[in-house]
């Protein structure tokens, strides 16, 4: 049996906007992030999902509930957290390089491999609790790379390196199965 997923990402925050790199502070959506959540569920083909899970960060739990609570039971899960950037929370995105904090934690935060040990943690509550079920989440950049590290099996530097915000190739949710 298996985990169908569709994968979404909060809105663009005001951090976006100006280069900053939010972290686990919570993080204020844009004008652009409120539209684009709002519109979401109208790019989706399949929004028949049994529920939506989202990190408990504001940034993202605005962004589900302003395209989702109508019609979706949202759970919100610490789990699905942003990467922790320490005392680089909400620095320039300049400054937080994930290359070199897969396996040594951001001062005062975590490493990219503590973020892996989470996503493997709630993966394998998704398979105990909504095996042949499809499911949603709303999370951020770090959990995504972590589920094609777990799920697709690549090492941290492809994912890190095949990651679709070095093009911008933004689009309505991502599909992964877990087994």
């Amino acid at each position: 049996m298996s985990v169908k997923l569709i994968y979404f990402v909060h809105g663009t925050t005001e951090d976006n906007i100006t280069g900053k790199s939010t972290g686990w502070v919570p993080g204020e959506l844009s004008k652009l992030g409120i539209k684009q959540a709002k519109e979401l569920p109208n790019q989706i083909e399949n929004n028949n999902f049994e529920i939506m899970f989202s990190s408990d960060l504001k940034r993202t739990v605005d962004s589900a509930n302003l395209g989702f609570k109508d019609s979706h039971k949202i759970m919100q899960d610490e789990r699905l957290r942003k990467c922790n950037y320490g005392d680089l929370n909400q620095a320039d995105e300049q400054l937080v390089d994930y290359f070199e904090h897969i396996d040594i934690p951001f001062p005062k935060g975590e490493s990219l491999k503590d973020v892996e040990n989470r996503m493997r943690g709630f993966i394998n509550y998704l398979k105990g609790e909504y095996d042949s079920k499809y499911i949603a989440i709303m999370a951020h950049r770090a959990p995504q790379l972590a589920l094609e590290v777990v799920l697709n099996n690549k090492t941290w530097e492809q994912a890190i390196n095949e990651d679709w915000r070095k093009d911008k190739a933004w689009q309505p949710g991502w599909i992964y199965t877990i087994n």
